[in-house]
């Protein structure tokens, strides 16, 4: 989710959001234990000056984390020793263009394929840029779908089995649907349950055990697409509720249960199948305003933009049920 937004009774509202920040890579960063907990470390702190707030993260075979930071138009490499490495550099918009809800350029979710390809979203408010990007090692970004200016990209996945990714819209409400290859996308889903009610809708995205699942901001639910037989979306199921501001998720395993980053509240809960929730990691853990997460084996590595807090934006990683 990104910065400068308002905690209200009725939910997160938009402000300003800021200029695009200037952007230098930065050097190694020191490895540490975040506040008093013995379990939960911290592999990165990031550089806020120079625009490093992450917004979305995929992880690496060799223990490194990539991520998207929303408003520098930069792709990045954590290697575990916390040495950041800028990848690539996102263009420029044109004067004039705004991003839907942001205002300035937003790069969102990101996954990684086998062969180390780099999938990841780009959001300007321009039909020249917006859309579906890759970057092959060693190659340079390429646009290869194009999506509504009038919207917002933000959650991503990646359904390897039939090679095609599935983009949450956060303004437009909708799941679209990208094969690999790129091309024309699909308008795979456009349920109401999608759809904004005063910001942002539909956010974090993931494809598991023959279904979609997305997280909408606003409603601070969970929600689940089956794919059909035909590769159509079913009809959604609400999973959970109560979650205001949630963004980003991941699941702990082979089940349901997820791990639900709390955008405002500085928060990591724990979502049971059932929709039971619980906060097992807040502020005192480390956190910076969490925007994304990833599981490896028993380890989340959780993505902090610092959009509230605008201190600390870092790269913790903590057991996936971490105790509280």
């Amino acid at each position: 989710m990104p910065r400068f937004l308002t905690r209200t009774r009725t939910g997160l509202l938009a402000s300003a959001v800021a200029a695009a920040l200037a952007v230098t890579a930065a050097g190694p960063a020191t490895t540490a234990t975040a506040g008093t907990r013995p379990d939960v470390r911290v592999v990165a702190h990031l550089d806020i000056t120079t625009g490093q707030r992450p917004e979305n993260i995929t992880l690496e075979p060799g223990g490194s984390a990539v991520v998207t930071f929303a408003y520098s138009r930069q792709i990045a490499r954590i290697s575990p020793d916390g040495t950041v490495r800028v990848l690539a550099t996102l263009p420029e918009p044109p004067a004039g263009s705004t991003t839907p809800a942001l205002t300035s350029p937003f790069l969102g979710g990101i996954v990684r394929a086998h062969d180390g390809t780099l999938y990841f979203l780009y959001a300007t408010g321009s039909s020249d840029l917006t859309g579906l990007w890759r970057l092959r090692p060693g190659g340079t970004p390429q646009r290869i779908a194009a999506l509504p200016a009038d919207g917002l990209p933000n959650g991503l996945a990646l359904d390897r089995h039939e090679h095609r990714l599935y983009v949450a819209d956060s303004v437009l409400g909708t799941v679209w649907r990208v094969p690999v290859t790129g091309g024309t996308p699909t308008r795979w889903a456009a349920a109401p349950e999608l759809a904004a009610a005063g910001f942002l809708g539909a956010n974090g995205l993931k494809v598991h055990h023959g279904a979609v699942w997305v997280s909408n901001l606003d409603r601070g639910t969970v929600l689940r697409f089956p794919v059909t037989r035909q590769g159509k979306a079913g009809r959604v199921e609400t999973r959970a509720t109560g979650l205001a501001g949630i963004d980003d998720f991941a699941f702990t395993g082979h089940g349901d249960t997820l791990l639900a980053a709390i955008n405002a509240d500085n928060e990591i809960a724990l979502v049971q199948p059932g929709g039971r929730h619980r906060v097992v990691l807040t502020g005192a853990d480390g956190l910076e305003n969490p925007t994304s997460l990833a599981v490896r084996g028993t380890t989340a590595y959780i993505a902090s933009g610092a959009y509230f807090t605008d201190d600390d934006p870092n790269l913790l990683a903590a057991p996936v049920a971490p105790r509280r």
